[in-house]
């Protein structure tokens, strides 16, 4: 017995040790991201990347953020992020409640046409003209916004989701005299945090990251969102850096290497700093609308 609990333990220090290094493999890209945004160019150019610059340098951060539209542009994109990710949550959580209702005559039908859209679309010159000739929604900030409340991949696995939940619950609410809107409101969305946690990520993700809506309808430096942004000025720095190749005590004034790093650390933060938060929640929906039909 005792020979058995001395292995039970060699077994689990064998587990910890196999689960901490792997830890440490994933987050060893982050670390060399950040010790790489903070090394001079020129170390960069001649030594490489390494985990502990030889000379710090924040002139990466200095050129990104020395321009005034960057805050602009973080100030839009926190707007359609939290904006979008509200709507297409109100949006998306409404439908798949609706198909996910036996009681509802089309729920077939809707699926269908949810699914069709996956598989068919009309085009980016048709997308071109439904959002600015007919929905006039060019150089406003809802054509960053609207476009992208609703994917019918978020919609089909929140509504496997909530056919778990079981009908008792929303039928006792209705004998009471409670509406679809309340049942969903006050017991289904109760019980279904981990899935709407879940793709409240995936749609707060999605809006973050999001330029080419910014490329084809926005022409106002205002409305210029985070990532846009960012790739305008990646875009400066490299032909910069082109022009003055072969002069190394330039190249160390123009941080082309150094701000590609600095501007991944500056776009991806704020989602890193999010996601533990919701951790617990994003692994029980992912899982649970994955696997229940």
């Amino acid at each position: 017995m005792k020979t058995q609990h001395t292995s039970d333990r060699i077994l689990l220090g064998i587990f910890y040790f196999v689960i901490t290094l792997f830890a440490f493999v994933c987050v060893l890209p982050f670390l060399l991201l950040i010790a790489s945004s903070v090394t001079d160019e020129l170390l960069l150019v001649q030594k490489g990347y390494n985990l502990i610059p030889d000379h710090l340098s924040f002139e990466a951060y200095k050129l990104i953020l020395q321009t005034g539209t960057i805050y602009k542009s973080y100030l839009v994109t926190l707007t359609v992020t939290v904006v979008g990710t509200v709507i297409s949550m109100f949006v998306t959580s409404g439908i798949a409640y609706a198909i996910s209702e036996k009681r509802l005559k089309y729920a077939s039908a809707i699926s269908f046409f949810l699914y069709l859209t996956i598989l068919f679309n009309g085009g980016l010159v048709a997308y071109y003209l439904l959002i600015v000739k007919y929905l006039h929604m060019n150089d406003t900030i809802w054509a960053l916004i609207l476009p992208g409340v609703l994917s019918p991949y978020y919609v089909y696995m929140l509504r496997n989701f909530f056919r778990t939940v079981p009908e008792a619950l929303s039928e006792s609410a209705r004998i009471d005299g409670a509406s679809d809107v309340t049942v969903l409101l006050r017991i289904i969305i109760p019980v279904s945090l981990p899935a709407m946690s879940t793709i409240g990520l995936f749609y707060a993700i999605g809006f973050w990251n999001e330029w080419f809506r910014a490329l084809l309808f926005i022409e106002k430096p205002d409305l210029y969102p985070l990532q846009y942004i960012i790739m305008a000025i990646i875009r400066n720095v490299e032909f910069a850096s082109s022009m003055v190749n072969g002069n190394q005590q330039i190249v160390s004034v123009v941080p082309a290497l150094s701000a590609r790093m600095a501007t991944t650390v500056i776009t991806i933060g704020p989602i890193i700093f999010l996601y533990p938060f919701l951790q617990k929640y994003f692994i029980r929906g992912l899982v649970m609308g994955a696997v229940k039909g």
